[in-house]
Protein backbone atom coordinates (compact mmCIF):
# COMPACT_ATOMS: atom_id res chain seq x y z
CA UNK A 1 0.00 0.00 0.00
CA UNK A 2 2.73 2.45 0.84
CA UNK A 3 5.14 1.27 -1.71
CA UNK A 4 2.25 2.25 -4.58
CA UNK A 5 1.53 5.51 -2.77
CA UNK A 6 5.08 6.30 -3.01
CA UNK A 7 5.39 5.15 -6.62
CA UNK A 8 2.27 7.41 -7.58
CA UNK A 9 3.78 10.31 -5.86
CA UNK A 10 6.85 9.88 -7.97
CA UNK A 11 5.34 9.14 -11.25
CA UNK A 12 3.09 13.31 -10.54
CA UNK A 13 6.08 14.61 -9.10
CA UNK A 14 8.10 13.29 -12.51
CA UNK A 15 5.35 15.26 -14.81
CA UNK A 16 5.22 18.14 -12.57
CA UNK A 17 8.67 18.39 -13.40
CA UNK A 18 8.65 17.53 -17.50
CA UNK A 19 5.96 20.45 -17.31
CA UNK A 20 8.62 23.04 -15.16
CA UNK A 21 11.28 21.94 -17.91
CA UNK A 22 9.21 22.96 -20.79
CA UNK A 23 9.27 26.34 -19.95
CA UNK A 24 12.55 28.00 -19.66
CA UNK A 25 11.59 30.88 -17.40
CA UNK A 26 10.39 28.36 -15.06
CA UNK A 27 12.94 25.92 -15.38
CA UNK A 28 15.93 28.50 -14.35
CA UNK A 29 13.18 29.53 -11.68
CA UNK A 30 13.33 26.13 -10.21
CA UNK A 31 16.96 25.23 -10.55
CA UNK A 32 17.76 28.13 -8.91
CA UNK A 33 15.59 27.48 -6.30
CA UNK A 34 17.13 23.49 -5.99
CA UNK A 35 20.64 25.25 -6.15
CA UNK A 36 19.83 27.13 -3.20
CA UNK A 37 18.45 25.13 -1.28
CA UNK A 38 20.58 22.43 -1.44
CA UNK A 39 23.81 25.08 -1.09
CA UNK A 40 22.28 26.28 2.35
CA UNK A 41 21.76 22.89 3.80
CA UNK A 42 25.61 21.43 2.38
CA UNK A 43 26.50 24.95 4.16
CA UNK A 44 24.82 24.08 6.87
CA UNK A 45 26.13 20.11 7.17
CA UNK A 46 29.49 22.00 6.89
CA UNK A 47 29.35 23.97 9.92
CA UNK A 48 27.83 21.39 12.47
CA UNK A 49 30.65 18.87 11.60
CA UNK A 50 32.93 19.91 14.11
CA UNK A 51 29.96 19.82 16.36
CA UNK A 52 28.56 16.97 18.22
CA UNK A 53 25.33 15.64 15.75
CA UNK A 54 24.45 15.04 11.71
CA UNK A 55 26.76 17.84 10.67
CA UNK A 56 27.64 14.68 8.45
CA UNK A 57 24.34 13.49 7.35
CA UNK A 58 22.95 17.03 6.97
CA UNK A 59 25.86 17.48 4.45
CA UNK A 60 24.89 15.01 2.06
CA UNK A 61 21.26 15.27 2.47
CA UNK A 62 22.35 18.74 0.93
CA UNK A 63 24.26 16.77 -1.80
CA UNK A 64 20.90 14.71 -2.53
CA UNK A 65 18.81 17.40 -2.90
CA UNK A 66 21.69 19.20 -5.19
CA UNK A 67 22.06 15.97 -6.88
CA UNK A 68 18.37 15.82 -8.37
CA UNK A 69 19.30 18.66 -10.43
CA UNK A 70 23.17 19.02 -10.97
CA UNK A 71 24.89 15.88 -12.34
CA UNK A 72 28.05 17.04 -10.71
CA UNK A 73 26.63 17.07 -7.51
CA UNK A 74 24.96 13.87 -8.02
CA UNK A 75 28.17 11.83 -8.44
CA UNK A 76 30.18 13.69 -5.61
CA UNK A 77 27.24 12.53 -3.23
CA UNK A 78 27.50 8.98 -4.89
CA UNK A 79 31.13 9.02 -4.04
CA UNK A 80 30.44 10.50 -0.65
CA UNK A 81 28.03 8.04 0.56
CA UNK A 82 29.83 5.33 -0.13
CA UNK A 83 32.83 6.96 1.73
CA UNK A 84 30.46 7.40 4.83
CA UNK A 85 29.58 3.36 4.13
CA UNK A 86 32.65 2.04 4.31
CA UNK A 87 33.64 4.05 7.48
CA UNK A 88 30.51 2.91 9.01
CA UNK A 89 31.45 -0.48 8.33
CA UNK A 90 34.96 -0.15 9.49
CA UNK A 91 34.10 1.68 12.52
CA UNK A 92 31.25 -1.29 13.26
CA UNK A 93 34.08 -4.09 12.58
CA UNK A 94 36.11 -2.30 14.89
CA UNK A 95 33.61 -2.19 17.96
CA UNK A 96 33.12 -5.78 17.40
CA UNK A 97 36.56 -6.51 17.34
CA UNK A 98 37.11 -4.79 20.79
CA UNK A 99 33.31 -6.24 22.07
CA UNK A 100 34.89 -9.88 21.32
CA UNK A 101 38.37 -9.04 22.86
CA UNK A 102 36.23 -7.74 25.92
CA UNK A 103 34.21 -11.16 25.94
CA UNK A 104 37.44 -13.03 25.46
CA UNK A 105 39.39 -11.75 28.67
CA UNK A 106 36.10 -12.13 31.06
Amino acid sequence: MVGAAFASSKRAAGRAREGIRSRPAADRAYRTAVGVTGGATVALGVVLMPLPGPGTLVALGGLAVLGSEFEGARKANEKATRAAKAAAAKLAERRARKASRRSASE
